[in-house]
């Protein structure tokens, strides 16, 4: 039996040994230690050629490990008008190389409102968001663009915010960042059952049965003040209550991946799978 979840890191493992080193290492890595899922962390930039691209998912098809792309942290759908060409670009390059590398889905920080309400930024970023993902239909790339959750509440990327790019565009679906749920707010609100629950049901309502079965998850421990997200945490070090985020999960049926963006990113994405396993009584076999 496999479990509802893949579990693995944003990033290659902390640990990969220095050879093969690299995306493949890390892969093959992940992989010994029992991750089956990885995101390529293109947040500087996209910085590979086909042939990389073509060895990492070689690696990923032997290992049974499941890829995904963290795009560059540039991209802003509500950037200026002269910049947007090339702020769509750092997305489009993410998709079209992470798709060369096996990747199904392109996870990115939508921007920022810029002060502006959310209902008038989002009539910018729509229209800008679906002429990314035509282009990349023409050209034969079916990848999944998966605008992130933001950990400030002075960022685009609220649940509804991203329910709604969802909701609007056919091949966006939400990367769900639990910390940054948690953190948005700066009020350490989203930290109980039943406030997960509601949140789970939000997305719900909002995409249907299916898109629960394909949820693809950040998480960590996290940091905020009164603005929101300051930085990543250890588990052990965080107010998160990941033992009732895990109940909550189990409880909506859900499955996916979850990805975690700890500082100690391999140990704590095996603890999150075994509070997985403990909490929802699965096992591997």
């Amino acid at each position: 039996m496999s479990l509802s979840f893949r579990f693995g890191t944003v990033g290659s493992p902390t640990a990969t040994p220095p050879k093969p080193g690299g995306t493949v290492g890390g892969i093959r890595y992940a992989a010994s230690i029992g991750l089956d899922a990885l995101e390529l962390a293109w947040v500087q930039g996209v910085r590979v050629g086909e042939t990389a691209c073509a060895a990492i998912q070689q690696a990923a098809t032997e290992a049974g490990v499941a890829l995904s792309v963290h795009a560059p942290y540039y991209i802003n759908l509500n950037g200026d008008e002269e910049k947007w060409p090339r702020l769509r670009q750092y997305l489009i390059d993410a998709a079209h190389f992470g798709n060369l590398a096996g990747a199904t889905d392109i996870i990115f920080h939508p921007g920022t409102y810029f002060g502006r309400p959310a209902d008038e930024v989002l009539k910018v970023i729509l229209p800008r968001l679906q002429g990314c993902v035509d282009e990349l239909r023409a050209s034969g790339n079916p990848v999944t663009l998966r605008p992130e959750i933001s950990g400030k509440a002075a960022m685009l990327g609220s649940l509804s915010d991203v329910l709604e790019m969802a909701k609007t565009i056919p091949g966006v679906v939400p990367c769900i960042d639990f910390a940054h749920l948690h953190a948005r707010l700066g009020d350490g609100a989203m930290n109980t059952y039943p406030e997960w629950m509601s949140a789970l049901d939000f997305y719900r309502q909002a995409l249907g049965d299916e898109a629960m079965r394909h949820l693809h998850i950040h998480l960590s421990g996290i940091n905020y003040g009164p603005k929101g997200e300051k930085n990543h945490l250890v588990m052990e070090e965080a107010d998160l209550d990941f033992r009732n985020l895990m109940r909550a999960l189990h409880s909506a049926g859900v499955k996916g991946r979850i990805m975690c963006e700890s500082p100690v990113l391999e140990v704590d994405a095996l603890k999150f799978k075994e509070l997985w396993m403990e909490v929802s009584g699965e096992s591997q076999v």
